[in-house]
Protein backbone atom coordinates (compact mmCIF):
# COMPACT_ATOMS: atom_id res chain seq x y z
CA UNK A 1 0.00 0.00 0.00
CA UNK A 2 2.87 2.58 1.26
CA UNK A 3 4.91 1.26 -2.08
CA UNK A 4 1.65 2.19 -4.84
CA UNK A 5 1.25 5.73 -3.34
CA UNK A 6 5.01 6.51 -3.37
CA UNK A 7 4.76 5.44 -6.82
CA UNK A 8 1.84 7.60 -7.69
CA UNK A 9 3.56 10.66 -5.93
CA UNK A 10 6.11 10.04 -8.34
CA UNK A 11 4.21 10.19 -11.05
CA UNK A 12 2.39 13.23 -10.25
CA UNK A 13 6.15 14.98 -10.01
CA UNK A 14 6.44 13.16 -13.14
CA UNK A 15 4.11 14.89 -14.91
CA UNK A 16 3.91 18.24 -12.70
CA UNK A 17 7.60 19.28 -14.24
CA UNK A 18 6.61 18.16 -17.56
CA UNK A 19 3.62 20.74 -17.65
CA UNK A 20 6.30 23.48 -15.98
CA UNK A 21 8.91 22.43 -19.19
CA UNK A 22 5.53 22.87 -21.19
CA UNK A 23 4.51 26.23 -19.99
CA UNK A 24 7.70 27.85 -20.21
CA UNK A 25 8.61 26.29 -23.80
CA UNK A 26 5.14 28.38 -24.53
CA UNK A 27 5.59 31.32 -22.61
CA UNK A 28 9.64 31.48 -24.09
CA UNK A 29 7.80 31.51 -28.23
CA UNK A 30 5.19 34.06 -26.55
CA UNK A 31 7.87 36.45 -26.01
CA UNK A 32 10.11 35.44 -28.99
CA UNK A 33 7.12 35.86 -31.23
CA UNK A 34 6.08 39.29 -29.86
CA UNK A 35 9.52 40.38 -30.20
CA UNK A 36 9.68 39.19 -33.84
CA UNK A 37 6.39 41.10 -34.14
CA UNK A 38 7.67 44.32 -32.39
CA UNK A 39 10.76 44.13 -34.82
CA UNK A 40 9.10 43.82 -37.98
CA UNK A 41 6.68 46.50 -36.63
CA UNK A 42 9.83 49.10 -35.90
CA UNK A 43 10.97 47.80 -39.26
CA UNK A 44 7.69 48.60 -41.06
CA UNK A 45 7.35 51.87 -39.39
CA UNK A 46 10.70 53.53 -39.77
CA UNK A 47 9.75 52.75 -43.72
CA UNK A 48 5.98 53.51 -43.91
CA UNK A 49 3.58 55.86 -42.17
CA UNK A 50 0.30 54.05 -42.57
CA UNK A 51 -3.63 54.96 -41.35
CA UNK A 52 -6.92 53.55 -41.96
CA UNK A 53 -8.29 56.93 -41.70
CA UNK A 54 -9.02 57.22 -45.18
CA UNK A 55 -11.88 57.62 -48.11
CA UNK A 56 -11.95 58.16 -51.46
CA UNK A 57 -13.37 61.47 -52.34
CA UNK A 58 -14.15 63.28 -55.84
CA UNK A 59 -16.25 66.73 -56.62
CA UNK A 60 -20.25 66.21 -56.21
CA UNK A 61 -21.72 69.25 -57.74
CA UNK A 62 -25.42 69.62 -56.68
CA UNK A 63 -27.80 70.42 -59.71
CA UNK A 64 -30.03 73.58 -59.09
CA UNK A 65 -32.65 75.73 -60.50
CA UNK A 66 -31.59 79.22 -60.89
CA UNK A 67 -35.37 80.39 -61.67
CA UNK A 68 -38.63 79.43 -60.10
CA UNK A 69 -40.82 77.20 -62.39
CA UNK A 70 -42.55 73.60 -62.50
CA UNK A 71 -41.03 71.25 -63.62
CA UNK A 72 -42.07 70.21 -67.29
CA UNK A 73 -40.02 67.36 -68.32
CA UNK A 74 -37.07 65.04 -66.42
CA UNK A 75 -34.07 63.26 -69.02
CA UNK A 76 -32.68 61.56 -66.54
CA UNK A 77 -32.50 58.77 -63.87
CA UNK A 78 -30.25 57.69 -60.83
CA UNK A 79 -26.88 56.52 -61.74
CA UNK A 80 -27.33 58.05 -65.22
CA UNK A 81 -24.22 58.97 -66.92
CA UNK A 82 -24.23 62.45 -68.22
CA UNK A 83 -22.06 64.55 -70.69
CA UNK A 84 -21.51 68.58 -69.82
CA UNK A 85 -24.12 70.12 -71.54
CA UNK A 86 -26.54 67.04 -71.55
CA UNK A 87 -30.53 68.60 -70.37
CA UNK A 88 -31.41 67.26 -67.49
CA UNK A 89 -34.87 69.16 -66.45
CA UNK A 90 -37.05 71.48 -68.60
CA UNK A 91 -39.24 73.83 -66.75
CA UNK A 92 -42.62 75.27 -67.57
CA UNK A 93 -40.90 78.57 -68.83
CA UNK A 94 -44.57 79.95 -70.81
CA UNK A 95 -44.21 83.35 -68.32
CA UNK A 96 -40.58 83.82 -69.16
CA UNK A 97 -41.56 83.19 -72.70
CA UNK A 98 -43.99 86.05 -72.53
CA UNK A 99 -41.84 88.57 -70.07
CA UNK A 100 -38.94 88.25 -73.57
CA UNK A 101 -41.91 89.64 -75.88
CA UNK A 102 -42.58 91.90 -73.62
CA UNK A 103 -38.59 93.03 -73.07
CA UNK A 104 -38.50 93.03 -77.44
CA UNK A 105 -41.52 95.39 -77.78
CA UNK A 106 -39.70 97.63 -75.25
CA UNK A 107 -36.67 97.37 -77.75
CA UNK A 108 -38.21 97.96 -80.28
CA UNK A 109 -40.37 100.98 -78.66
CA UNK A 110 -37.23 102.36 -77.88
CA UNK A 111 -35.76 102.13 -81.06
CA UNK A 112 -38.12 104.14 -82.87
CA UNK A 113 -38.15 106.44 -80.42
CA UNK A 114 -34.71 106.77 -81.19
CA UNK A 115 -34.88 107.03 -84.71
CA UNK A 116 -37.52 109.82 -83.94
CA UNK A 117 -35.55 111.63 -81.52
CA UNK A 118 -32.37 111.93 -84.37
CA UNK A 119 -34.32 112.96 -86.60
CA UNK A 120 -35.51 115.70 -84.90
CA UNK A 121 -32.10 116.74 -83.69
CA UNK A 122 -31.11 116.44 -87.61
CA UNK A 123 -34.06 119.38 -88.26
CA UNK A 124 -32.88 121.27 -85.33
CA UNK A 125 -29.34 121.46 -86.61
CA UNK A 126 -30.33 122.46 -90.12
CA UNK A 127 -32.35 125.14 -88.94
CA UNK A 128 -29.19 126.56 -86.83
CA UNK A 129 -27.27 126.11 -89.56
CA UNK A 130 -29.86 128.04 -91.65
CA UNK A 131 -29.70 130.81 -89.27
CA UNK A 132 -26.46 131.19 -88.77
CA UNK A 133 -26.52 131.65 -92.68
CA UNK A 134 -29.06 133.89 -92.21
CA UNK A 135 -27.14 136.32 -90.29
CA UNK A 136 -23.98 136.24 -92.26
CA UNK A 137 -26.00 137.50 -94.99
CA UNK A 138 -27.77 140.44 -93.43
CA UNK A 139 -24.14 141.17 -91.50
CA UNK A 140 -22.96 141.24 -95.37
CA UNK A 141 -25.75 143.68 -96.77
CA UNK A 142 -25.39 145.52 -93.15
CA UNK A 143 -21.62 146.16 -94.30
CA UNK A 144 -23.08 147.43 -97.55
CA UNK A 145 -25.68 149.47 -96.20
CA UNK A 146 -23.35 150.83 -93.36
CA UNK A 147 -20.99 151.98 -96.11
CA UNK A 148 -23.60 153.85 -98.42
CA UNK A 149 -25.26 155.52 -95.22
CA UNK A 150 -21.72 156.80 -94.38
CA UNK A 151 -21.12 157.69 -98.29
CA UNK A 152 -24.69 159.99 -98.10
CA UNK A 153 -23.70 161.38 -95.19
CA UNK A 154 -20.79 162.80 -96.02
CA UNK A 155 -22.85 163.54 -99.09
CA UNK A 156 -25.29 165.34 -97.14
CA UNK A 157 -23.20 167.19 -95.40
CA UNK A 158 -21.65 168.23 -98.30
CA UNK A 159 -25.03 169.40 -99.81
CA UNK A 160 -24.51 166.99 -102.73
CA UNK A 161 -27.28 164.97 -101.00
CA UNK A 162 -30.99 165.11 -100.14
CA UNK A 163 -32.62 164.83 -97.19
CA UNK A 164 -34.78 161.93 -98.39
CA UNK A 165 -31.50 160.01 -99.49
CA UNK A 166 -30.29 160.71 -96.68
CA UNK A 167 -33.08 159.16 -94.53
CA UNK A 168 -33.14 156.39 -96.53
CA UNK A 169 -30.22 154.67 -96.44
CA UNK A 170 -30.21 155.76 -92.58
CA UNK A 171 -33.29 154.24 -92.39
CA UNK A 172 -32.10 150.89 -94.33
CA UNK A 173 -28.93 150.48 -91.91
CA UNK A 174 -30.75 150.77 -89.42
CA UNK A 175 -33.23 147.96 -90.23
CA UNK A 176 -30.64 145.67 -91.27
CA UNK A 177 -29.27 146.23 -87.86
CA UNK A 178 -32.62 144.76 -86.25
CA UNK A 179 -32.69 141.95 -88.61
CA UNK A 180 -28.70 141.21 -88.01
CA UNK A 181 -29.84 141.51 -83.86
CA UNK A 182 -33.31 138.78 -84.57
CA UNK A 183 -31.37 136.60 -86.66
CA UNK A 184 -28.69 136.35 -84.31
CA UNK A 185 -31.56 136.03 -81.58
CA UNK A 186 -32.68 132.93 -83.45
CA UNK A 187 -29.85 131.34 -84.23
CA UNK A 188 -29.11 131.30 -80.64
CA UNK A 189 -32.62 130.08 -79.74
CA UNK A 190 -32.02 127.37 -82.47
CA UNK A 191 -28.52 126.32 -80.70
CA UNK A 192 -30.26 125.60 -77.68
CA UNK A 193 -32.93 123.29 -79.25
CA UNK A 194 -30.42 121.88 -81.22
CA UNK A 195 -28.54 121.29 -77.70
CA UNK A 196 -31.40 119.92 -76.21
CA UNK A 197 -32.32 117.67 -79.30
CA UNK A 198 -28.75 116.32 -78.56
CA UNK A 199 -29.47 115.27 -74.81
CA UNK A 200 -32.79 113.57 -76.09
CA UNK A 201 -30.69 111.44 -78.24
CA UNK A 202 -28.28 110.27 -75.51
CA UNK A 203 -31.18 109.80 -73.52
CA UNK A 204 -33.23 107.80 -76.12
CA UNK A 205 -30.03 106.04 -76.98
CA UNK A 206 -29.66 105.31 -72.57
CA UNK A 207 -33.27 103.91 -73.12
CA UNK A 208 -32.14 101.59 -76.06
CA UNK A 209 -29.69 100.11 -74.16
CA UNK A 210 -31.79 99.81 -70.95
CA UNK A 211 -34.43 97.82 -73.18
CA UNK A 212 -31.65 95.56 -74.70
CA UNK A 213 -30.55 94.83 -71.12
CA UNK A 214 -33.87 93.75 -70.10
CA UNK A 215 -33.98 91.41 -73.61
CA UNK A 216 -30.73 89.88 -72.52
CA UNK A 217 -31.79 89.15 -69.04
CA UNK A 218 -35.09 87.62 -70.02
CA UNK A 219 -33.51 85.57 -72.97
CA UNK A 220 -31.14 84.89 -69.88
CA UNK A 221 -34.12 83.45 -67.36
CA UNK A 222 -35.71 81.40 -70.27
CA UNK A 223 -32.40 79.92 -70.65
CA UNK A 224 -31.99 78.80 -67.10
CA UNK A 225 -36.04 77.18 -67.54
CA UNK A 226 -33.27 74.13 -69.51
CA UNK A 227 -31.39 72.60 -66.29
CA UNK A 228 -28.05 71.07 -67.84
CA UNK A 229 -25.67 68.97 -66.46
CA UNK A 230 -22.08 71.35 -65.12
CA UNK A 231 -19.49 68.63 -66.32
CA UNK A 232 -19.25 65.12 -67.41
CA UNK A 233 -20.38 62.42 -64.81
CA UNK A 234 -22.63 60.06 -62.97
CA UNK A 235 -26.64 61.41 -61.72
CA UNK A 236 -27.20 60.62 -58.03
CA UNK A 237 -29.60 61.86 -55.59
CA UNK A 238 -32.70 62.62 -57.80
CA UNK A 239 -34.69 65.04 -56.59
CA UNK A 240 -37.26 66.20 -58.65
CA UNK A 241 -40.72 65.08 -59.79
CA UNK A 242 -42.99 66.23 -63.20
CA UNK A 243 -45.12 68.55 -61.89
CA UNK A 244 -43.08 69.60 -59.07
CA UNK A 245 -42.90 73.05 -58.04
CA UNK A 246 -38.72 74.54 -57.77
CA UNK A 247 -37.76 77.44 -56.08
CA UNK A 248 -34.85 79.64 -57.19
CA UNK A 249 -31.33 77.38 -55.58
CA UNK A 250 -33.32 74.07 -55.04
CA UNK A 251 -31.24 71.14 -56.12
CA UNK A 252 -32.79 68.29 -58.56
CA UNK A 253 -30.06 66.20 -58.41
CA UNK A 254 -26.25 65.58 -57.86
CA UNK A 255 -23.48 65.00 -60.69
CA UNK A 256 -20.78 63.00 -59.15
CA UNK A 257 -17.52 62.80 -61.27
CA UNK A 258 -16.13 59.31 -60.98
CA UNK A 259 -13.10 60.07 -63.71
CA UNK A 260 -11.09 62.25 -60.63
CA UNK A 261 -11.12 60.15 -57.69
CA UNK A 262 -8.52 60.80 -55.00
CA UNK A 263 -7.61 59.85 -51.27
CA UNK A 264 -8.17 62.31 -48.34
CA UNK A 265 -6.21 60.19 -45.74
CA UNK A 266 -6.32 61.86 -41.90
CA UNK A 267 -3.04 61.09 -40.16
CA UNK A 268 -1.78 61.46 -36.87
CA UNK A 269 0.18 64.86 -36.35
CA UNK A 270 3.40 63.10 -34.78
CA UNK A 271 3.27 60.89 -38.51
CA UNK A 272 3.26 63.65 -40.84
CA UNK A 273 6.89 65.45 -40.46
CA UNK A 274 8.87 62.70 -42.53
CA UNK A 275 6.01 62.92 -45.34
CA UNK A 276 6.89 65.18 -47.98
CA UNK A 277 4.77 65.71 -51.40
CA UNK A 278 5.26 63.64 -54.05
CA UNK A 279 5.93 60.32 -51.99
CA UNK A 280 4.55 56.94 -53.54
CA UNK A 281 1.87 55.70 -51.37
CA UNK A 282 0.01 51.74 -51.88
CA UNK A 283 -3.38 51.85 -51.45
CA UNK A 284 -5.47 49.10 -50.08
CA UNK A 285 -9.44 49.16 -50.51
CA UNK A 286 -11.41 47.22 -47.93
CA UNK A 287 -13.72 46.50 -50.59
CA UNK A 288 -10.86 44.77 -52.32
CA UNK A 289 -8.74 43.40 -50.33
CA UNK A 290 -5.22 42.15 -51.25
CA UNK A 291 -5.31 44.62 -54.43
CA UNK A 292 -2.62 47.34 -53.54
CA UNK A 293 -3.37 50.96 -55.96
CA UNK A 294 -0.50 52.75 -56.09
CA UNK A 295 -0.42 56.70 -55.54
CA UNK A 296 1.15 59.59 -54.37
CA UNK A 297 1.08 61.80 -52.02
CA UNK A 298 0.13 65.78 -53.51
CA UNK A 299 -0.46 67.84 -50.48
CA UNK A 300 -1.27 68.25 -46.97
CA UNK A 301 -3.61 70.67 -45.52
CA UNK A 302 -2.46 73.96 -43.70
CA UNK A 303 -4.35 72.91 -40.78
CA UNK A 304 -5.22 69.65 -38.62
CA UNK A 305 -9.38 69.04 -39.22
CA UNK A 306 -10.70 70.36 -35.74
CA UNK A 307 -9.67 73.49 -36.92
CA UNK A 308 -12.60 73.42 -40.35
CA UNK A 309 -14.82 71.90 -38.23
CA UNK A 310 -17.87 74.13 -37.16
CA UNK A 311 -17.11 74.61 -33.62
CA UNK A 312 -13.58 74.52 -33.00
CA UNK A 313 -12.13 73.44 -29.48
CA UNK A 314 -11.59 76.30 -27.45
CA UNK A 315 -8.59 75.07 -25.27
CA UNK A 316 -8.59 78.19 -23.09
CA UNK A 317 -12.21 77.42 -21.55
CA UNK A 318 -12.76 74.51 -19.29
CA UNK A 319 -10.66 71.50 -18.45
CA UNK A 320 -7.90 70.86 -20.89
CA UNK A 321 -7.67 67.23 -22.19
CA UNK A 322 -4.71 66.78 -24.87
CA UNK A 323 -5.62 65.00 -27.67
CA UNK A 324 -3.72 63.76 -30.71
CA UNK A 325 -4.83 66.11 -33.77
CA UNK A 326 -4.99 64.56 -37.10
CA UNK A 327 -3.80 66.54 -40.26
CA UNK A 328 -5.96 66.01 -43.86
CA UNK A 329 -3.46 64.97 -47.05
CA UNK A 330 -4.18 64.22 -50.55
CA UNK A 331 -3.44 61.48 -52.00
CA UNK A 332 -3.08 61.26 -55.87
CA UNK A 333 -4.05 58.10 -57.17
CA UNK A 334 -2.35 56.29 -60.25
CA UNK A 335 -5.76 56.46 -62.92
CA UNK A 336 -3.76 54.10 -65.59
CA UNK A 337 -4.19 51.09 -62.30
CA UNK A 338 -6.60 48.44 -63.57
CA UNK A 339 -8.51 49.27 -59.79
CA UNK A 340 -9.04 52.98 -60.86
CA UNK A 341 -12.44 52.41 -62.91
CA UNK A 342 -14.34 50.48 -59.62
CA UNK A 343 -13.32 52.61 -56.97
CA UNK A 344 -16.57 54.98 -55.89
CA UNK A 345 -16.22 57.71 -53.50
CA UNK A 346 -16.85 57.40 -50.41
CA UNK A 347 -14.83 54.32 -49.80
CA UNK A 348 -12.86 53.22 -47.05
CA UNK A 349 -8.95 52.77 -48.37
CA UNK A 350 -5.69 51.70 -45.78
CA UNK A 351 -2.68 53.63 -47.05
CA UNK A 352 0.68 53.58 -46.63
CA UNK A 353 3.31 56.46 -47.27
CA UNK A 354 6.71 55.08 -47.96
CA UNK A 355 9.11 57.10 -46.63
CA UNK A 356 12.46 57.73 -48.26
Amino acid sequence: MEENEKNTMEDKEKSNGKNKKLTRFILIALIAAAAIIGIIEYRLAQRYETTDDAQLETDISPVMSRVQGYIDKINFTDNQKVNKGDTLVILDNRDLLLREQQAQAALQSAQASLEVTKTNAESSEEDTKSAGLRTEQLAILLGNAQKDFDRYKKMFEEHSATQQEYDRKKTDMESLQKQVEASKQQQNETAKHTEAAREQVDVAASQVKQRQTDLDYAKLQVSYSYITAPFNGVVAKKNAVKGQLLQAGQAVCAIINPQDIWITANFKETQVKKMKAGMAVEVEVDAFPGKIIHAHLASSSPATGSEFSLIPPDNASGNFVKVVQRIPVRIELDRNDEMYSKLKPGMSVYVSVVLE
